[in-house]
């Protein structure tokens, strides 16, 4: 018993002189010295990451593969994000799907096949809401978005005074508003009142 109390005691210690071999890793002094990136503009990722009307959109894209895209400056997007008033007030969640690729609630399926229909879902969902390209005219013509087959046109709001910035004069998909407009160094983003339809 004695012996059982010593060794637990000893323990702690013995670790302690196995890990203080040489075991650490010596860093190459010749690489020079840490040189941060410095932007002029922030990324999508950056303004995504601070806007606080976007959390619920960006915590549904960052589950995402294609969300390198808001940090990577060679690919010049349009995001178009609704604020998370426009998410909440959805019947159906991102995840759950639209029309067709809708998760029923009658339908008995894994657990596995849930969840990969639900990242399925959100991806359509979020890629509806990127256009590949920057920058754009906010006119009546058609924008390919990232979801195969699917388009975004601009509509003129019919009574503007043609004051105020581009974004503020017209609707996207027939009637949602730009609320907001930030531009970054890979693109622009641009905060809805409403939700794309992944129809």
């Amino acid at each position: 018993m004695k012996l059982q109390c010593f060794s637990l005691i000893l323990l702690p210690f013995l670790s302690l002189v196995s890990a203080s071999g040489n075991e650490q890793i010596v860093m190459n002094p010749t690489d020079g010295p840490f040189i941060p990136q410095a932007h002029a503009q922030p990324t999508l990722s950056d303004l995504l990451t601070v806007e606080q009307s976007a959390s619920i959109f960006y915590s549904y894209a960052r589950e995402l593969e294609l969300s390198r895209i808001f940090g990577d400056d060679s690919a010049k997007s349009t995001v178009l994000v609704p604020i998370n008033k426009a998410v909440m007030a959805l019947s159906r969640k991102p995840h759950e799907g639209q029309g067709s690729t809708a998760i029923g609630d009658d339908v008995e399926i894994s657990e596995e096949e849930f969840d990969k229909l639900s990242k399925a879902n959100v991806e359509r969902w979020v890629s509806a809401h990127i256009i590949p390209e920057t920058p754009i005219v906010l006119d009546s013509r058609e924008y390919p978005t990232l979801l195969e087959g699917k388009s975004i046109s601009f509509q003129p709001i019919l009574k503007n005074d043609g004051k105020g910035p581009e974004w503020t004069r017209v609707t996207v998909e027939g009637g949602i508003r730009i609320i907001g407009m930030k531009k970054a160094s890979n693109g622009v983003l641009y905060l809805l009142d409403g939700v794309i339809s992944t129809e």
